[in-house]
């Protein structure tokens, strides 16, 4: 925290302990900015999430500011709870659907993450596929444990081909896009300590 982001909360603190209720709202903002500054101290992630919001935007503006956040947030819980990179997850997630949450593949393939549904109905995940945090939960999952698994090369490839992976295309488009979007913090540093 800096020295300006203390003696702000400082005075803030002050000048609301006068009662003055006008400043209420710039003492909540002060918190906040506070908060922020601490989560990003513990989780290197939080500094990827606009970058998530804003290319889920340039890709599809039809998505809103909302919708782009819950994306964000659900993309930066998931990898952090399974250990895959957000970019990675991101890249993955633009080669499938461009950030359409109800695209339909011709296979039958739904969502951000083109989650067949028996596949779905296989994790056991709450919800449904078409949701968007449990298509998200879904295309994580299955993603972490093919990297597991396979490695990451073949674990990319696999997300799409499945068990018998036939080139390594599908795995350079995603290479591609992770390398425009720029490097997020390792899957390893955002795995949750405790």
């Amino acid at each position: 925290m800096s020295m300006r982001e203390q003696w702000m909360g400082i005075t803030a603190g002050v000048l609301l302990l006068t009662g003055n209720p006008a400043l209420q709202v710039g003492f909540e903002v002060v918190g906040e900015r506070l908060q922020m500054a601490e989560l990003r101290k513990n989780d290197p992630a939080i500094a990827f999430r606009p970058r998530i919001v804003s290319t889920l935007l340039a890709t599809n503006p039809n998505l809103g500011p909302l919708t782009s956040n819950r994306i964000a947030d659900a993309v930066l819980r998931c990898g952090r709870e399974k250990g895959v990179a957000p970019d990675l997850m991101l890249a993955v997630m633009l080669v499938e659907s461009s950030a359409r949450p109800a695209v339909r593949s011709p296979k039958g393939a739904i969502g951000l993450m083109q989650i067949m549904p028996h596949m779905f109905e296989e994790l056991s995940l709450p919800g449904n596929v078409a949701h968007i945090e449990a298509n998200i939960e879904a295309g994580c999952l299955l993603l972490a444990d093919n990297i597991r698994r396979l490695g990451e090369e073949d674990g990319i490839s696999a997300y799409f081909w499945g068990r018998r992976i036939r080139d390594d295309g599908y795995m350079r488009r995603v290479r591609t896009v992770r390398r425009d979007l720029g490097q997020s913090p390792p899957a390893q540093a955002m795995r949750r300590r405790g």
